[in-house]
């Protein structure tokens, strides 16, 4: 390997210059969250933290077009996929059955009987209260849907649209 007093393996002479005030370049640290406060776009559409939710910015009609556009796209998607995930689950279900009818399958309906009542059991004991953070997550869905009730409205007006088209 190299020892101290060796020179490098590249045999190229290398040489040094001196950083002179063209070389170096100055930088401007900026605070993203001052940046953002001074663009229009964010104070628009989200607010400052004082002034409530986004949705009271805009009038009723608009409220309603957002909602429903938005819960359209989500009921049409929804549908899509559960049509999607119905055939799958059915058609294996069906494969299934045909295999077990055909002798390539052995069920032991047994066994199967007491995974399901002790997974019941299991259920009933964990049933009397959900865990802390469903009820929080819950309770955070009952402000904004109070806040926000013509959104909402409209969001769920047009799920229902997307699910029927």
């Amino acid at each position: 390997m190299f020892q101290k007093n060796e020179p490098p393996i590249n045999k190229k002479k290398k040489k040094k210059r001196r950083m002179s005030e063209k070389d170096t370049e100055t930088f401007d640290v900026m605070e993203l969250a001052e940046h953002v406060k001074k663009q229009r776009w964010w104070n628009k559409m989200f607010g400052n933290k004082q002034s409530g939710p986004a949705a009271e910015k805009y009038s009723v009609a608009t409220q309603l077009a957002i909602g429903g556009v938005t819960g359209w796209c989500a009921g049409y998607l929804f549908q899509k996929v559960g049509k999607l995930a119905a055939s799958a689950v059915g058609g294996g279900f069906f494969l299934l059955q045909i295999a077990h009818h055909t002798g390539y399958i052995q069920i032991d309906w047994k066994r199967v009987e007491q995974d399901v009542n002790k997974a019941k059991k299991q259920l009933k004991l964990n049933s009397d209260k959900p865990p802390k953070e469903v009820r929080t997550k819950f309770n955070e869905v009952q402000v904004f849907v109070k806040k926000n009730i013509v959104l909402t409205g409209g969001f769920a007006g047009g799920f229902l649209i997307g699910l029927a088209s």
